[in-house]
């Protein structure tokens, strides 16, 4: 099924997660282990994270570096199809730019379209500090919306070449929005524009980067109706439990956090402490929302699940 029609008749709030592919070397067995745990609450689907390539540098014993490339997490398609049809789930594998040309692009495309996986959402991906060569004649997507089109005309029959009578995918697309705005974008306006294209273009749902402050989230939503976007928004949430969150977040995505939180982590004597104040200020958020007509809440998920399934069970939607 379809997120666009699993949004449209739903009678009763639900949560939705986002999960990470493990790391190279390691077992899906991790993964699948995190999804028994989240299974008591019964998400309809569940994001999968892609990574592209990357590079880091490795000194040798002359003193000089070695540059390497590798995918520290590959296995998106392969978690999706596990979601599929081991839990019965539908899997949103999350389509990049970065890293990735757009002959690429299709060939992911048409094997999810092979596995039954009907959904993806398509974002433009970090900037990372490996750039990908691409070959004569192959070309990358710039941007997500760049990357919306390629999908579009593969579910209208057309492909990066001329095929005569070439069957139309169906994929759900799905983008991603920022309630404090894009790093990159120049403006919240402008962010908001480029939205607005990007659902023009074919993008049916939008799930938002995480927020703590839920006036951004409302502001947000305000300015996307006033700007003619109609589709759904789906909040995305993180649980914080941790101090060392209070700056990598902000870093890695350009996230504000209340100050009173802030406070209160700063005063805390430990870290047990700091999560009880974690999961309290989630819970007080994911409250708010519902109570103020938000019917999905879309979790971030990383390899503990312990902690947040305390926040789940406090709202008594299951």
């Amino acid at each position: 099924m379809k997120i666009s029609e699993i949004l449209h008749n739903a009678k009763d709030p639900f949560i939705s997660f986002e999960i990470i592919p493990p790391a190279r070397g390691r077992s899906a067995r991790e993964v699948y282990e995190i999804i028994d745990d989240l299974m008591e609450f019964r998400p309809p689907f569940i994001d999968v994270t892609s990574h592209a390539a990357d590079s880091y540098f490795v000194e040798e014993a002359n003193g000089s570096f070695t540059r390497h490339i590798k995918r520290k997490r590959p296995g998106t398609i392969g978690l999706c199809a596990a979601l599929k049809y081991r839990y019965k789930l539908e899997a949103v594998p999350h389509l990049l730019c970065q890293g990735f040309n757009k002959q690429e692009t299709e060939d992911a495309l048409i094997e999810l379209n092979y596995l039954g996986i009907d959904n993806v959402l398509a974002i433009r991906g970090d900037q990372l500090q490996y750039q990908k060569a691409h070959a004569t004649g192959r070309e990358a997507n710039q941007h997500a919306l760049d990357l919306v089109k390629q999908i579009s005309n593969m579910n209208r029959g057309k492909y990066q070449e001329d095929i005569l009578d070439a069957d139309e995918s169906d994929f759900c697309i799905g983008v991603g929005g920022y309630p404090e705005k894009h790093p990159d974008s120049p403006s919240k306006a402008a962010d908001i524009r480029y939205l607005k294209q990007k659902v023009d273009a074919g993008a049916q749902y939008i799930i938002t980067q995480m927020f703590f402050n839920n006036q951004d989230f409302y502001s947000f939503v305000e300015q996307c109706r006033a700007e003619g976007i109609t589709v759904p928004i789906i909040p995305g949430l993180k649980l914080v439990t941790r101090k060392s969150q209070l700056n990598s977040l902000p870093h890695a995505f350009a996230v504000d956090f209340p100050d009173d939180l802030v406070k209160a982590f700063d005063e805390a004597e430990n870290s047990n402490e700091r999560a009880e104040i974690g999961i309290a200020h989630s819970i007080k958020q994911c409250e708010d929302l519902l109570n103020n007509g938000v019917e999905n809440l879309h979790f971030y998920v990383m390899q503990d699940t312990g902690l947040l399934k305390q926040v789940v069970k406090s709202l008594k939607l299951f």
